[in-house]
Order: C-alpha cells, then structure tokens, then sequence
C-alpha cells in the first residue's frame, strides 16, 4: 500500500522543499566528498571515490534502516502512511512528467524557448537543435528517467524497503554527478558501475511496460534487444528504445546513435502519447509491485 499511496502523495503534492528533500541532501554530499577528486592521480582517484561512494551508501542506508525500525513499531495503518511519506522524495513522476510536457510547451512557442527548457532536463546541447531533435531528445529523457527515477525507487523498495529505495537513489544522483569519462574518468567509474548494476533489472521492466502499452507489440518485443545494443550503456537503451518502437519514431542522439531509424520524426501527439504511457506504466508496476510485497508478506506470516 505505500508504493500507491506515495504515488498518490507524488500526483498530489510533487517535490518536497529543497531544503528538506533527501535526494538534494545526497547531492550536497556527493559535491562536498568530489571536490578535488578528480585531481588525483588515476589509482587514488578509484579508491577515494569508491570509499566516499560506499560512506554515502552506508549514511543513507543507515538513517533509513532506523526509519523502518521506527516505523515497524507504529499501528499498521500510520507505518504506511509514514512509510509513503518517506518513499515519495525518492521518487519523482509527477516532476518527470511535468519537465518533459514544459518542453513541448516552449517548442509549440518557439524554437529557441523549446531548446532551452530542454537543456534544464538534458545534458548534451541543445543550442543546434532542431524541433524533431528537440522532441526526440524529450522522449529519450522520459523514457530513460521514467526507469532511473520511478521504476527502479519502486523495485528496490520492493525488495530491501526503505533502505533499499534510498541507496539506490543515492547511487543514481552519484551516477549523474560523478559518472562521466574525461575528467570524471577514475573518480567516477566505482559510482557509474554500481548505478549500472542497479538499472539493470528495472530498466527492462520499464522498457517491457512502455513495448505492452503499444501496438504490434510481440513483433516490437522481437526487435528491442537489437536497438538497445545500438547505446553504449547496458540500460538506458533498452527504455528508449522500447519508447521508439512503441510510438513508431525516430530517437537520435546525433553523431552517436540512432533507435529505430526507419520510425517517423515525432510528432506533439507522440509527445503526448508518450506521457500518458509513461504514467500508465508506472501506475501499473506499482500496483503489480504492491501485490508482491502484499502476497510475500502474507507467505511470511503464514
């Protein structure tokens, strides 16, 4: 029930306050902790950066460890409640979804708006792009975060509870913050292979949730492994190009890959299909992931 009921509270409520939201908290860690590391020479620079890594981890896994004993202790129906509340930050669909449906808004104003608000939700740049690569790379940046932000809190709740849902979104903000070659090459790479690790089941539950939601979808099913190979990470592939096989689009990251290039530039209705896969998706593994922890629980307790 606190899967739903913080899915609930997210549609509600969105983010928390920066100043009292965890995920920001981790953030201020991690920038704190990789301040110079970079610097250091490419043995040191490893080691240091796994160590901060596996110190973040056991804080986070710690304070909510405590959480949940705190928790178990209360009447049934206020360690959901409670449990909802402290998941929700952990989260983020309601944001997700609003940031993707803001860029499509600015393009349908103007170019150079479209491009901007696109670049407060994508790392590459966006100042050369045109209106179908602008979409496209919004589509890609909903497909990949519908995993990495909601799916994946939501599978590792399910296993290992709170701790479980908190660690692995400390390992993701680590991923974003740290994980990149070139500078961030060694002190980084502990941080990006862990989050690789960690996204490896979710993302193909997320790319198997959006291929369901669509058309033709044992035909798109046979075709997914092929274009997720076409991405350097081992996941992020895998929900992006399940999102182009479903819409029947074209996603492209210029000069590095293309998913499924035969597919049609996307349109605002794809724009808008998409979202509302994206939510249904999300909805519908919560439900299924509630019923699990419902029916093991039970078995437990038998």
């Amino acid at each position: 029930m606190s899967i739903l009921l913080a899915l609930l509270i997210d549609r509600r409520w969105g983010e928390p306050p920066a100043r009292i939201h965890p995920v920001v908290w981790m953030g201020s860690y991690l920038k704190f902790m990789g301040s110079g590391l970079p610097a250091r020479g490419p043995f040191r620079a490893l080691f240091l950066g796994a160590a901060c890594w596996l110190a973040g981890a056991a804080l986070v896994a710690a304070a909510y460890g405590y959480a949940g004993v705190f928790v178990a202790k209360l009447p049934w129906w206020l360690g959901v409640v409670l449990t909802a509340f402290l998941l929700k930050p952990l989260l983020a669909l309601r944001m997700l979804t609003e940031e993707v449906a803001a860029v499509e808004q600015c393009l349908a104003e103007s170019l150079e708006r479209g491009r901007a608000r696109l670049a407060m939700i994508v790392s590459r740049d966006t100042s050369r792009l045109d209106p179908d690569e602008v979409r496209e790379s919004a589509l890609e940046s909903l497909a990949e975060n519908l995993s990495d932000s909601v799916i994946a809190p939501l599978f590792w709740f399910a296993l290992f509870g709170l701790p479980g849902a908190a660690v692995y979104r400390f390992a993701n903000t680590a991923d974003a913050m740290w994980g990149y070659r070139g500078h961030w090459e060694w002190a980084g790479k502990f941080a990006a292979r862990v989050d690789d690790l960690l996204n490896l089941i979710p993302a193909r539950i997320t790319a198997l949730g959006l291929l369901l939601a669509g058309p033709n979808r044992l035909a798109r099913l046979r075709r997914l492994p092929c274009e997720a190979a076409h991405t350097a990470s081992p996941n992020s592939g895998w929900p992006m190009g399940a999102l182009a096989l479903s819409l029947n689009v074209r996603l492209r990251k210029p000069e590095v890959y293309t998913l499924n290039a035969g597919g049609a530039a996307p349109s605002s209705a794809d724009m808008a299909t998409a979202l509302r896969q994206a939510r249904n998706v999300a909805w519908v593994a919560a439900v299924l992931l509630a019923m699990a922890m419902a029916l093991l629980h039970g078995v437990a307790h038998a």
